[in-house]
């Protein structure tokens, strides 16, 4: 495993990180997903990423007791506050009064006395950006967040909670979009911002929901096994890539990668990861697993250096079919 500094922070984190959305609490059992989580660090990984959201709070307490006999000095714990984790008017968004009650019940789900990184999962215009940044810096403060980190906001919004941030002296490090061969949203506007004030990419769905691990053919319908055949992932990844998988371009261009991938010795999925990781702005990419075995695959995309040549074998087989639209983010 290849280790990557988070952003211009002194956080060292693995450039393959262990994500559960969907997965803990859901899809699968928690023998499994304590053995994915053990396979990962095995393979060693050090970053783990999962959400209060994430399976209605339930992956933090399975990913919680996973790593409860792990030392946590070795860990990076990363969750995320602002989706609704309950029925009252005041259970989501990134108010004060959320973001507080949101960050002690993850720690204790998480059996935890602090997370490394703490996210805002979505960019909250209802509340004042001021009230939260100063939750977070408070949370920093009180030892409870070391780090904080935004997920799919727009460059613009960065860039007014990073000048808050810089204000109230907080450490906001961290970005986590979505990322990868087909979606490329953060190259034109977010990136460069990100690079300016010093926050590194935490990338998600590297894989595009399964699209370029070639497991979904053309005319080949939905595989079983797969997220997509899954009740749980099914409506994810129709709203997030169904465009994609409905679309036998696509998915025949992802299997004209395959080529690209043998003479590399690398599988689609391993080739997806490492190109993700080819960007030097991005600090990690997060995977997941329903299986040990996928977890044991993945990993082994640290590392892997692709010269530019392959980079542009890359982009002339997907050229048509990436989206690169800055107003998708989010």
């Amino acid at each position: 495993m290849e280790f990557r500094r988070l952003g211009r922070s002194g956080l060292v984190i693995s450039e393959i990180a262990f994500g559960n959305w969907i997965t803990h609490g859901a899809q699968l059992d928690e023998t499994t997903a304590a053995a994915c989580v053990r396979a990962a660090l095995d393979a060693g990984i050090t970053t783990f990423d999962t959400a209060d959201v994430y399976s209605e709070t339930r992956a933090e307490s399975v990913l919680g007791r996973a790593l409860a006999t792990e030392r946590r000095e070795s860990l990076v714990l990363c969750t995320k506050v602002y989706h609704p984790v309950g029925d009252g008017p005041n259970d989501r968004g990134l108010s004060r009064k959320h973001i507080r009650e949101s960050c002690e019940a993850s720690l204790r789900r998480l059996g935890t006395e602090y997370v490394d990184v703490y996210y805002a999962h979505r960019f909250d215009a209802a509340v004042p950006l001021e009230e939260t940044m100063l939750a977070f810096a408070d949370l920093v403060r009180s030892g409870k967040v070391l780090y904080v980190g935004v997920s799919e906001w727009t460059a613009e919004q960065i860039t007014r909670g990073a000048a808050i941030a810089r204000e109230l002296r907080v450490p906001l490090v961290a970005s986590q979009p979505q990322y990868s061969m087909l979606w490329r949203v953060i190259e034109e506007q977010v990136q460069p911002v990100c690079d300016r004030e010093g926050i590194g990419q935490v990338v998600w769905s590297p894989l595009a929901q399964g699209i370029l691990t070639g497991k979904y053919r053309p005319g080949g319908g939905v595989p079983a096994g797969s997220r997509a055949a899954d009740a749980t992932g099914r409506g994810f990844v129709d709203a997030l890539v169904g465009h994609w998988l409905r679309d036998d371009a696509v998915l025949e261009a992802v299997q004209a990668l395959r080529p690209i991938a043998r003479e590399l010795d690398l599988t689609l999925s391993q080739l997806a990861i490492a190109w993700v990781l080819q960007n030097p702005s991005v600090s990690a990419a997060v995977i997941g697993a329903s299986r040990p075995e996928q977890v044991a695959e993945n990993v082994r995309a640290s590392g892997v250096v692709l010269e530019e040549e392959v980079r542009a074998r890359i982009d002339a087989v997907l050229a048509p079919h990436v989206e690169r639209d800055p107003a998708r983010t989010g």
